[in-house]
């Protein structure tokens, strides 16, 4: 397997796009299985370049959390995001609107 160059991609967005148009082509019935795999494997190098470009970027406190995960829901919060009380809707009016 000859090594895929993917230095032409800078940026996370450039690795983003390229792999979306791969995906694309995969899709296509008309692409070779041969084909298939040399996208494949410009796939895997692309992944790896991606995740160099995150390990080598430095987060600010704020952005780490943010990426770590869902944030805790506030302290009493409702655990259903369609009851009414989550909603804002009481239901009927008095008047029955």
């Amino acid at each position: 397997m000859a090594r895929v160059d993917v230095s032409g991609y800078k940026t996370f967005g450039e690795i983003s796009g390229r792999l979306d148009d791969i995906v694309a082509q995969v899709r296509d019935k008309d692409v070779s299985l041969e084909r298939s795999l040399d996208l494949f494997d410009e796939a895997i190098a692309l992944g790896s370049k991606a995740v160099s470009l995150v390990d080598a970027t430095d987060f600010s406190p704020e952005e780490e959390a943010r990426l770590s995960g869902p944030a805790e829901p506030p302290a009493g919060a409702d655990a259903e995001a369609g009851s009414p009380a989550a909603t804002g809707a009481d239901g009927p009016s008095a008047d029955g609107r």
